[in-house]
């Protein structure tokens, strides 16, 4: 635990997990403005689930509040600049600031060395895959032949596919179920696994779902948009290895 929490269970203190902010354009009583946030699910599963959520901007030093954390989730967003691993950008690839996706790595490296837990998704797992030396799909449709990961309709749609788990595996634990299955909306998806990482899920097509930091005690890789549905079930294991009891848990949210 962080020096400032110690013991969030025997202190009566919310562990804090910190949350990677995204920016975006927004229009507010006929202004334009660029606002730093995070999708309120994400906030509210943490909170329902006794932890206290940390807004974290992407800025140069950000890695050094990682002593103040007890988790960190990692959203999706936008793609990574491809120049990361080594290669030009594919037409369609729109990557945040190459700035923003230093001060993330940065921050992630350092949570992990520290063991916090971590949570990644979408954005978040490719990556922890980048950090580890892997390489992405940067159009995942020119791979598998089909848009179903990103579904081309009018309106923002989950593609759907079913998922299999390796068994024993963390992820496979914490989502016990006989078909799970993704609710996802990405282009872009793991190539060459990286380094000290294990693939533990993977879609039909071979897409790989599901990562997690082999020697680590918490750190999961998912492909899709964990926290765009009602499933708090990462969530809440991200807050129970950050130091939430699991009976405070299930007194929280009686129907997780």
């Amino acid at each position: 635990m962080n020096s400032l929490t110690n013991d969030p269970v025997n202190s009566g203190q919310r562990p804090v997990i910190g949350i990677c902010a995204r920016t975006a354009p927004v229009t507010l009583q006929d202004s334009d403005l660029v606002v730093s946030l995070a999708l309120q699910s994400h906030v509210a599963f943490l909170s329902e689930a006794g932890c206290t959520p940390l807004l974290l901007p992407l800025l140069p030093g950000v890695e050094g509040l990682v002593g103040r954390l007890d988790g960190l989730l990692i959203p999706g967003g936008p793609d990574l600049d491809p120049a990361l691993y080594g290669e030009d950008a594919h037409p369609v690839t729109r990557a945040m600031s190459p700035g923003a996706d230093r001060a993330e790595l940065a921050l992630v490296r350092k949570a992990l060395d520290a063991e916090l837990p971590v949570l990644a998704i979408c954005r978040g797992m490719q990556l922890l895959n980048v950090l580890h030396g892997g390489t992405l799909h940067q159009h995942l449709s020119d791979i598998t032949g089909h848009d179903g990961h990103r579904p081309r309709t009018p309106s923002f749609t989950l593609g759907r596919h079913p998922l299999k788990f390796q068994p024993g595996s963390r992820i496979a634990d914490i989502l016990d179920e006989d078909e799970p299955e993704t609710a996802c909306h990405h282009h872009q998806a793991v190539d060459r696994l990286g380094a000290g990482l294990t693939a533990t899920g993977w879609a039909a097509d071979g897409t790989v779902e599901a990562i997690e930091v082999t020697d680590h005690p918490f750190a999961i890789g998912v492909q899709w948009e964990s926290g765009q549905t009602a499933d708090k079930r990462l969530h809440q294991a991200l807050a129970q290895a950050a130091g939430c009891p699991k009976n405070e848990l299930a007194a929280k949210i009686p129907n997780s």
